[in-house]
């Protein structure tokens, strides 16, 4: 990451004038666990990253696209992609700044063993997805499917979910969020 996530999540909670453990228990994480990711001693899952970030009312997109403005552009190079994970997880998003626009549009890689975290997400909205390559297991509402190649998976964004791959190669998929939730 060309960002200090922790310094960044420090200033962010500072100007919202929340205290470590007041945010902590907003997001239901420990004060800790706050303390840590803010002193780089750890760093967050994609998961956890969200949650922090939803307590502080600011998308994950937001987040890595900070004071960028809205942006008219119509075609992406793949250069041009936005990459927003970390972890063993690849979210590349086309275009930077969401604002003004619906929908969020990943082209994901997932490195084996990968997983979006123990925390299951859970937001407003849709998502859906297709598999391009690789074995996706997602979990939606406490059920678990493995997807392959040309399988797919679309849900209420609000049941919690979690993805993971559980193969031995690279996953790559594409997918769909409306309203942007990262």
């Amino acid at each position: 990451m060309d960002i200090e996530i922790g310094d960044v999540l420090r200033g962010l909670r500072e100007r919202a004038g929340l205290s470590q453990r007041a945010l902590a228990q907003k997001v239901g994480l420990s004060a800790p666990a706050i303390s840590m990711i803010e002193s780089g001693r750890t760093s967050p899952s994609v998961g956890t990253l969200k949650r922090v970030l939803d307590g502080l009312d600011i998308s994950l997109a937001d987040f890595f696209a900070r004071e960028i403005p809205v942006e008219t552009e119509h075609f992406y190079r793949a250069r041009e992609l936005t990459e927003i994970g970390e972890k063993g997880i690849s979210y590349r998003q086309v275009g930077r700044n969401l604002k003004q626009r619906p929908l969020q549009i990943l082209h994901e890689r997932y490195q084996p063993g990968s997983d979006t975290g123990r925390n299951h997400l859970s937001h407003d909205g849709f998502e859906g997805g297709v598999v391009v390559r690789g074995r996706l297991e997602v979990t939606v509402d406490g059920k678990k499917r493995m997807l392959g190649p040309g399988d797919a998976y679309y849900f209420d964004s609000r049941l919690p979910h979690r993805f993971r791959n559980a193969g031995k190669e690279e996953c790559e998929v594409v997918s769909a969020c409306t309203p942007p939730s990262f």
